[in-house]
């Protein structure tokens, strides 16, 4: 089982999508995700809650949480969303960086915008894998 861990500072935007999209499209025997922040926000923002129920993804039961050696440990991807300097680093695990933009704040539009770069990154990264749901 291949375990992707998408992360950010607050892991109250882009890394809960990523987490969802990853979760919805991947085949579940081969590759799962959760998501961590350095730095956990009380909730997932709320326009993300919105855009993610749009299309019929609820993210209402979502927590931010902690990025930890624990939660790390079994894990074989990081993938950051563009957080900078602030971004975690695990040792010992594949990396990729994805430069995108903070949800929070931004208008309906730009959330939408975001979201469906981040779905596009996780779809291309599956088909990389091999870990794309069939059907």
């Amino acid at each position: 089982m291949n375990k992707v861990i998408f992360a950010c500072v607050h892991n109250a935007g882009r890394s809960q999508m990523a987490a969802a999209f990853f979760n919805v499209m991947a085949d579940p025997d081969r590759a799962r995700a959760t998501s961590a922040g350095t730095q956990p926000a009380e909730r997932v923002h709320p326009e993300v809650l919105e855009t993610m129920r749009e299309i019929g993804i609820d993210l209402g039961e979502a927590k931010p949480r902690l990025l930890t050696d624990a939660l790390a440990e079994d894990a074989q991807w990081l993938i950051t969303m563009g957080c900078g300097e602030a971004c975690p680093h695990v040792k010992g695990l594949k990396r990729e960086d994805w430069p995108l933009e903070d949800p929070k704040g931004r208008s309906v539009q730009q959330v939408e915008r975001i979201r469906d770069e981040v779905a596009a990154r996780v779809a291309d990264l599956l088909e990389r894998e091999g870990w794309m749901r069939a059907g």
